[in-house]
């Protein structure tokens, strides 16, 4: 395809990567045959960037990816060879150079190659950033260059925006990823960021343009109608994705993508959308789109994961996620809307361990570790308020206990009778 974009070190690349953080999943594992159908598609159709990281799927992204690597395309190729690998160096689980060494070898063997093309450092910020500086981070990266195990080097940023530009300053990075879509366009960076670490010859790397999937599908019904009347052959990731790729300094944006129709929409849009393209009007529908969405979100969660797990065991993406739904889509019927039953169903401990709101005791070990800076545990406050009630607790366990076995028996029963 003739889309690819060319990085200030030469590379040309194709302005969709996938990402593989949120590979698709069968019993907890990652569906293998599911995710290698669309992986293969992708780089068949002109994809030529993938990222992992060391802690994605629990450390089975990287293997997963050097397993299928070593694959032979229709043409006779190897897939390895006609894609460029990006992962990430765990911030958190390096204490000193030789460690960093360490897992960068580790990740070689995983990954089945000899050197690693895109680098990074993983979820940073600028004080991350200092101390690993002062376990020689940098020194690390220049003589990982000079052996040949990496090409480029770079960070994953999770910090405020007023820092981003000191931590470009703090080294010759070849590259940065970054938050960045229509929602949040100045949480992490924004336009001026972009443009700064362009003029530095930095790649721009961004993820989460579809804001963990919230501006994919099922916008709020005002949001939706505002694009449908603007063009209604166009779909809300359509729109989304096209607002990331008209920066002009933004280098490829990485989706995670989760099947293979999903693949084949963000491979169409990236190959027609060049830098500077949209119009006035088309502008301004997002804008307007926009206002509505920020106006009924309550929490602005990407579903990354990072802080997780929590020392009570509360799923808060999937605590915030309904919580947002809820008022997203405007639910309404108390104890019988859909957003109270997943609710129930999903977190309660109904069916599986509790992993609800409600059993936060404010550690705010997540706090830090949050990309949005979100106070989680006054919004986990506000999800529990909304969903649990006095005596929520010995509700579910009532249930659980008698409601439960008493419904199974009912319904053996009914079908035993409709048998006869």
């Amino acid at each position: 395809m003739s889309a690819k974009r060319i990085l200030p070190n030469g590379d040309e690349i194709f302005p969709l990567g996938i990402g593989a953080m949120r590979l698709p999943t069968k019993n907890n594992v990652i569906d293998k045959d599911k995710a290698r159908e669309f992986i293969f598609y992708a780089i068949d159709n002109g994809v030529n960037f993938i990222d992992t990281a060391y802690s994605y799927h629990g450390g089975a992204s990287e293997t997963f990816l050097g397993e299928i690597l070593q694959e032979t395309a229709p043409d006779g190729e190897k897939y390895r060879n006609k894609v460029r690998i990006s992962t990430k160096l765990p911030s958190w689980m390096v204490h000193s150079k030789d460690q960093m060494e360490f897992y960068l070898n580790k990740q070689l063997e995983k990954l089945q190659v000899d050197y690693i093309d895109y680098y990074f450092i993983h979820n940073v910020n600028l004080d991350s950033l200092s101390k690993l500086e002062s376990i020689s981070l940098f020194e690390f990266f220049d003589e990982s260059k000079a052996s040949g195990k990496i090409k480029n080097a770079g960070f994953s940023y999770h910090g405020a925006r007023e820092e981003f530009i000191p931590a470009v300053d703090m080294y010759d990075w070849d590259m940065t990823l970054v938050q960045f879509n229509y929602l949040d366009n100045r949480v992490q960076i924004s336009r001026k960021e972009i443009d700064y670490a362009a003029s530095k010859g930095i790649a721009v790397f961004i993820m989460e343009p579809l804001k963990g999937g919230i501006l994919a599908d099922n916008l709020p019904a005002e949001a939706d109608s505002i694009f449908k009347e603007a063009d209604s052959s166009r779909s809300p990731v359509d729109w989304a994705l096209s607002w990331v790729l008209n920066h002009e300094n933004v280098s490829c944006v990485l989706s995670g993508v989760g099947d293979l129709n999903q693949t084949r929409e963000n491979i169409e849009i990236a190959g027609r959308v060049p830098p500077n393209s949209l119009t006035d009007d088309e502008l301004k529908t997002i804008r307007k789109a926009k206002s509505i969405i920020r106006s009924l979100m309550k929490v602005g969660c990407t579903s990354c994961g990072y802080c997780l797990p929590c020392p009570q065991g509360i799923n808060i993406p999937n605590c915030f996620s309904i919580y947002n739904n809820k008022y997203l889509f405007e639910e309404k019927g108390g104890m019988l809307s859909r957003a109270q039953l997943n609710y129930f169903s999903m977190l309660s401990g109904l069916f599986n361990k509790p992993s609800n709101a409600g059993l936060c005791n404010e550690c705010r070990q997540c706090v830090s570790l949050c990309p949005q800076r979100i106070d989680i545990p006054k919004e986990l406050k506000q999800v529990s308020k909304t969903f649990e009630f006095p005596g929520f607790k010995y509700f579910i366990l009532f249930i659980k206990r008698f409601g439960l076995p008493l419904t199974n028996f009912a319904t053996k029963f009914f079908n035993f009778f409709k048998a006869i």
